[in-house]
């Protein structure tokens, strides 16, 4: 709830860069993909918004409701958007502007928030250009502001008085509905705006995010929509199957969805803060200690929270960072100057203790003392400078002075108030480098022998021809009787065969060490040629697709799951970047006439049927990859022109860590739980 200091927060802090024009012509460049991700991204702009209210605070709660129509409504307790006339547009009013005007908001130009999230500053507008109706309610000097907008943004109508606000309350709040003939589809997923919600509650201590969804279990799924699959129902052959989905409809209007009044929402507030958010990603590993440690610092335009707890696990990367609300997933400056002051407090503290002896080789390297450590650093800054291919990499150099400041003084006054916890930090630390070394020099040896081997390629590789790694791809193959059929498959000059056998280890649960003595994990080292872990160069990838070509069936699935876990701890940025790709194998095929028609899962076979109602031939489930011939799996699964790829993507680093710490962890409870509530929407399972 606000009061007069509404005042400083006015029209003429509202400043113009551009205008909408192009959005609708090219979502992508907005919000990333007109696929669900995209979908949701929609949602997270108008909540950016609210949550900018509570950074400058101003705003105490946000309720997000999902409508039975397919809407979505954002409301806030801020200050509400200003509606006085904008001093640049004569006919339009600061609120309208921020409407209708691409990069038009109190984020620019320094009057309106002093700190501001949202990556790009497109908000509502890019929401209204891809809706096909918006309304907005503004709660704002004792008067309730009403205005509606449809078919991406075409006023309907304009700003007006529309009597007065409830119990003198002010705020804002946004209805939106997404246009079909913009998205692939239009249902929203409630457990991805949970796991978004949740952290931006995390985030910003003591703001109150609350949850609800009011659509039927009906409204809920995706619509299936008609496909033309092109049929010469005269030649009764299938002449080119090719899916084009008409414009996607929303939920139907016969079905009232749930009464809000039986709905409970779903409420975040974390008066801990980034600490609560350490011991929610430590919840399921087993933690070095209860406690959860945490300090910050504070200067004019900059300050930092960093919230740290070391787990019993070996991995050296659950450092996560945020900028403004903001995940920097290639980290930057702050992360830098977390890192290099942890390592030197933490070998200044060895050797003042002498738990390690000055002069030795012996200091602490940085993965040493990160192996097992959970830690959130969020830090908040007037101008943050985003740099990288995704605009996940924070620039302001100031910001690395702050962090390396706070971290020298607070972190060593932190070890010393708490000296038994910093003994089992040291030990595991001097553990890790002991492994360290052992690995180095089983490395080392893996060098030697393949330097005497010549190329220092796995064996059982089936290389291509080309040396042009943009073309290339490595398939990853379950098994040798598959890795045969896929050899005789693939195109020789541009696709590489590595076959597997088995399961390979379970890198969650292992050491650098042992991982280093695992056959399968050697041999992926070796052909993808980039290294592992800290040594991982992107630029030595020596295939830019990296295709895993699994089984449909629970070993198939656990098979892929330890390869992702692999990929993910010790070569991320080749999954960051996109270089990693599931195979689709198809389950059931069917024949259309004289052609034989591949649908690649249950949801594909109902598409069909609801395309061919009179289809009354028997559908025959798929053997498994090493029971489909050479030409089977090209025409299936290989075939650049027919194959479908699944590229594996990570919208949250934090995210991912949990989920794959669930997943491949000690702690059953927590993944049997984890299974059954995604079990039902496990084809929307992103990492």
């Amino acid at each position: 709830m606000a009061d007069a200091s509404t005042a400083s927060y006015s029209a003429s802090d509202i400043t113009v860069l551009e205008g909408l024009e192009a959005v609708r012509k090219r979502p992508g460049m907005y919000i990333g993909s007109t696929g669900p991700a995209g979908l949701h991204h929609l949602v997270y702009e108008v909540v950016d918004n609210a949550v900018d209210e509570a950074m400058a605070g101003y705003c105490t709660r946000i309720d997000i409701t999902l409508l039975p129509d397919g809407g979505c409504e954002v409301i806030d307790n801020g200050r509400g958007i200003p509606v006085g006339k904008h001093p640049k547009f004569d006919d339009l009013t600061a609120a309208e502007v921020v409407l209708t005007v691409l990069h038009a908001g109190g984020k620019f130009g320094g009057g309106g928030y002093k700190v501001s999230g949202g990556l790009h500053g497109v908000g509502v507008s890019v929401v209204n250009a891809l809706s096909r109706r918006v309304e907005v309610d503004i709660d704002r000097d004792g008067k309730r502001h009403t205005m509606s907008f449809i078919d991406g943004g075409q006023p309907h109508d304009r700003l007006e008085v529309n009597g007065d606000s409830p119990s003198e309350q002010t705020g804002t709040i946004v209805r939106f509905w997404p246009d079909g003939t913009i998205f692939d589809e239009l249902t929203f997923r409630a457990q991805t705006l949970l796991d978004r919600l949740q952290m931006m509650a995390f985030l910003n201590r003591g703001l109150e995010i609350r949850f609800r969804d009011l659509r039927s279990e009906a409204q809920r799924k995706p619509q299936i929509t008609p496909i033309d699959y092109d049929v010469d129902r005269s030649s009764d052959e299938v002449s080119d199957y090719v899916a084009e989905p008409e414009a996607t409809t929303i939920a139907p209007t016969d079905d009232p969805g749930l009464n809000p009044d039986d709905v409970e929402f779903i409420v975040f507030k974390y008066d801990g803060g980034i600490s609560d958010f350490v011991e929610h990603v430590n919840s399921t590993k087993e933690a070095l200690f209860e406690m959860v440690g945490f300090f910050e610092a504070v200067e004019e335009d900059q300050e930092v929270e960093i919230a740290f707890q070391w787990n019993t696990g070996f991995n050296s990367d659950g450092l996560h960072s945020f900028a403004n609300g903001i995940s920097t997933g290639e980290g930057g400056m702050h992360e830098e100057g977390f890192r290099k002051s942890l390592t030197n407090v933490f070998n200044r503290y060895s050797f003042d203790k002498n738990i390690l002896k000055e002069g030795k080789d012996d200091r602490l390297q940085g993965e040493d003392i990160r192996e097992g450590l959970t830690a959130i650093i969020s830090v908040r800054l007037a101008e943050p400078q985003f740099e990288g291919q995704t605009k996940g990499k924070l620039g302001n150099v100031s910001i690395r002075s702050l962090v390396e400041r706070a971290t020298n003084e607070k972190l060593r006054e932190w070890l010393e108030e708490n000296p038994a916890e910093a003994k089992v930090i040291t030990s595991k630390a001097i553990s890790a480098q002991r492994a360290r070394i052992a690995a180095r020099q089983a490395r080392d040896a893996t060098r030697r022998k393949s330097a005497l081997d010549g190329a220092g390629l796995p064996g059982k590789l089936t290389d291509c021809a080309s040396s042009n790694p943009e073309e290339c791809e490595l398939y990853i193959v379950e098994g040798n009787s598959a890795g045969g059929s896929a050899k005789e498959a693939r195109d020789p000059h541009n696709m590489a065969i590595l076959p597997i056998r088995g399961k390979i280890l379970n890198v969650e649960r292992a050491r650098i060490d042992k991982m280093l003595n695992n056959t399968e994990v050697l041999a992926l080292i070796q052909a993808i040629g980039a290294g592992f872990g800290p040594e991982f160069e992107l630029d030595k990838l020596r295939y830019h697709k990296i295709v895993l070509l699994c089984d449909a069936d629970v070993d198939g699935l656990h098979i892929r799951t330890l390869l992702l876990t692999f990929f993910f701890r010790q070569m991320r940025e080749m999954v960051e970047r996109g270089h990693v790709y599931i195979a689709q194998p198809p389950l059931y095929s069917t024949e259309v006439g004289k052609s034989k028609v591949y649908l690649q899962d249950e949801r594909a076979k109902d598409q069909f049927l609801v395309d061919n109602p009179k289809h009354n031939n028997d559908f025959a489930r798929l053997k498994g990859l090493g029971e489909m011939d050479a030409s089977e799996l090209w025409d299936t699964t290989i075939d650049p022109e027919q194959r479908t790829l699944l590229q594996v993507s990570v919208d949250e680093a934090v995210l991912a860590d949990e989920v794959f710490s669930k997943l491949m962890g000690e702690d059953v409870q927590s993944r049997k739980n984890f299974i059954q509530s995604n079990a039902k929407d496990v084809r929307f399972l992103d990492i």
